[in-house]
């Protein structure tokens, strides 16, 4: 960035519009003599379309209010706006600044080099009054004659486009009355020590987004598609460049409809170039000069980071791919920072990032011009392999007790995260759910079965304690069809077995039952007698939620047999657990009370291994206490299973518990209390779309009948 002296000290100054002005007339400044002339006015007119911005308006204003003087900075991406929002800004505010406005654009990303600091204050000088024979030589002296000249002056100075903070520093007056707008896609840090304030612009939100394409292209023909529009703007992720550029097609043809411009930016890989053909405005060539500024470093982390394959992601997502264990740690958090600096990446949360989608586009469309395919597929797996390896770290924590395959990574990954206890590993597994489901489905589409399999089978501790039985469906037949790819036929038998209850959940019994009787048949087939056993309590399950209770009370039966002739003891456990609540639920719960009693024996022994089922089987005891009519004993374990499952943060565990509080308190005649519990219960199961809710409504409508019949 030059920041020496001036190549054109008089003349014509290229690049920048200038008109001649006066603030003190007729004065003499170290040998420069000044004229009478008219104020600078040189603010471009403000945007017509301009939309909004309110609390980055409001935000100017505080600061204003608080300091009389300012230097504000506002950043963001390229097309974000910036320049239209310090335009209005300083429009709406033009009778506070007496003394004139000073206008420059720096020309930071351009695609030319960022204007001299020395040929925008030589103008500066001239539209002050000074003659151009009369601005000293040198930058020292030009900074010097400028100070003192906007020493006492109530001046607006715009500096649009700002490079850096060196390129700013020198063009600010001294007057205490003085307020200075800066815009960058850079967030020019360096300007803090000066008393900056820096304003964030964002990407409008939807409604504003649409109110914007309404003032372009008119209200009424947008009205007539609205939601529509609302599609087209989000399509434009906000960002008013893209906004303004797709308002241009509509209005230069009337009868083009939003809902075909919708369809024709649909697919992501023109979206760019059909936002890119107005004249004058090009969304690609914005973003390119934001891109081209980069360090090759840095370049080259914005292109493998627009492959991941969610919306967000974490410091230590970027540190896998960077290679942190290669670059270094710190190098690596210089190079986000680069990117951060330059407004191509956001940061959400702390060490929590993302792009927007049209600079993850354009991201993506420089990996495949510069970065070759096995280079990209290399970064992608890496990613996806970074999200097994933590999950598998999460899952080993949370579910330790499950029987895994071994899987070999490409290379050692630096980055995946550590868990000390239960919380954090459940916390990270849901704080990357999507993340983990849509590396899934990238694995399966790359033809990476394997890896596919084993992002379906490590999301079990997830969907166990989260559920979201529709998610539940996607990932178990995902991982079916990636298992039989890599024909594993273990790995089948897995993914059959889970499906089939993940389909008895959702009410498709006969697709249930299919999927059962093949997960017990593959693991015949892979010779896993346990395996066998698994299945077969899962088609129990099955015939028990579909009314079949003496078949199922026959098959958990046959099955406990079979688990006590193995040395799995926390199997025989599940086991009495689901053959006690069965007995329960059939009238029968002094048969019940031993099986329940022996599970909670087992679990209490793996409490610290499987917490889970420890707490099932409190839910179970205070189901049979209240049948044999041992009402306190039933609401103590119904109580601890409350908190238990709160701490586990099984919310749909937590809800059957409480509902077992709502029948403790009904059966007392306590219909309030009951009435709280169930509503409590009911809001829960809706929540989660869980086949509970029905029962739980029906129990809730039977107590307000009964109420209405007093």
């Amino acid at each position: 960035m030059p920041s020496g002296t001036s190549n054109e000290q008089s003349g014509n100054v290229s690049g920048l519009s200038v008109q001649a002005g006066v603030i003190h007339g007729g004065v003499h400044f170290g040998g420069a003599s000044v004229d009478r002339s008219p104020i600078p006015r040189q603010l471009p007119a403000p945007s017509p379309n301009f939309t909004n911005r309110t609390s980055e308006l409001s935000a100017l204003d505080g600061y204003l209010a608080e300091r009389g003087n300012l230097v504000a900075v506002l950043l963001g991406p390229g097309g974000v706006g910036k320049s239209a929002l310090a335009r209005q800004w300083a429009h709406g505010r033009l009778d506070r600044f007496v003394d004139g406005q000073l206008y420059a654009d720096l020309r930071g990303f351009s695609g030319a080099e960022p204007l001299d600091p020395g040929v925008v204050l030589s103008a500066f000088l001239r539209a002050l009054g000074v003659a151009p024979d009369r601005i000293p030589l040198h930058l020292a002296e030009q900074v010097t004659l400028y100070r003192t000249m906007t020493a006492n002056s109530s001046l607006l100075v715009v500096l649009d486009d700002a490079y850096s903070a060196a390129q700013v520093r020198t063009l600010l007056p001294a007057s205490t009355s003085a307020v200075v707008v800066v815009t960058s896609r850079r967030r020019l840090t360096g300007l803090l020590p000066d008393g900056a304030c820096l304003v964030e612009v964002g990407p409008l939100p939807a409604p504003e987004a649409v109110e914007l394409l309404e003032r372009a292209v008119g209200r009424e023909r947008i009205l007539k598609e609205f939601a529509s529009a609302e599609e087209l703007a989000g399509i434009c992720g906000g960002l008013p460049i893209a906004l303004v550029v797709a308002a241009a097609r509509l209005a230069s043809r009337p009868k083009l409809t939003v809902r075909r411009m919708v369809a024709e930016l649909a697919d992501e890989a023109q979206r760019l170039t059909r936002l890119s053909v107005v004249d004058g405005l090009s969304i690609r060539t914005t973003f390119q000069f934001s891109y081209q500024s980069l360090t090759a470093e840095a370049s080259a982390l914005y292109r493998k980071l627009a492959l991941h394959p969610g919306a967000e992601f974490g410091m230590d997502l970027i540190t896998a791919v960077a290679g942190a264990g290669r670059a270094g740690g710190a190098q690596v958090g210089t190079v986000v920072g680069e990117l951060l600096d330059a407004n191509l990446l956001e940061e959400v949360a702390e060490d929590r990032f993302r792009y927007h989608d049209l600079l993850r586009l354009y991201a993506r469309e420089m990996s495949e011009q510069d970065d070759p395919p096995d280079g990209r597929l290399a970064a992608v797996r890496t990613m996806l392999e970074f999200y097994l390896a933590a999950a598998r770290r999460a899952d080993l924590v949370v579910t330790p007790y499950r029987r895994r395959l071994p899987y070999v990574y490409q290379d050692a990954l630096d980055g995946p995260p550590e868990f000390s206890d239960r919380a954090g590993a459940l916390g990270w597994l849901d704080r990357e759910r999507s993340n983990l489901l849509e590396a899934g489905r990238v694995a399966f589409d790359l033809g990476l079965h394997e890896l596919a399999w084993q992002l379906s089978d490590v999301t079990w501790p997830l969907l166990l304690y989260f559920k979201g039985y529709q998610e539940r469906l996607k990932v178990d037949e995902r991982g079916v069809r990636a298992a039989q790819a890599w024909g594993n036929v273990w790995a089948e038998a897995v993914m059959l077995k889970r499906l089939g209850r993940a389909c008895s959940r959702v009410g498709a019994h006969e697709a249930a039952e299919r999927h059962g009787r093949a997960a017990v048949d593959r693991y015949r087939q892979a010779g896993d007698i346990q395996g066998v056993i698994d299945a077969e309590e899962g088609l129990a399950t099955l015939y028990a939620d579909t009314g079949r209770e003496e078949q199922a009370a026959e098959a958990y039966t046959r099955v406990l047999a079979g688990r006590r002739a193995l040395p799995n003891v926390r199997s025989v456990g599940l086991s009495c657990l689901n053959l006690g609540m069965l007995r329960t639920r059939t009238g029968r719960p002094a048969e019940a009370l031993p099986l329940l009693v022996e599970a909670g024996q087992i679990f209490a022994e793996l409490s610290d291994v499987d917490p889970y089922n420890a707490a099932r089987v409190l839910i179970g005891l205070a189901d049979v206490y209240l049948g044999v009519g041992d009402l306190g004993a039933a609401e103590e374990s119904a109580t601890e299973a409350v908190r238990r499952m709160a701490e586990l943060g099984a919310d749909s565990e937590r809800a059957e518990a409480v509902f077992l509080l709502g029948r403790i308190a009904r059966r007392r005649g306590d219909d309030e209390a009951a009435r709280q519990h169930y509503r409590e219960a009911a809001a829960v199961f809706a929540t989660l779309a869980a086949p509970r809710l029905p029962d739980v409504l029906r129990r809730l409508d039977e107590l307000d009948g009964s109420a209405d019949e007093q």
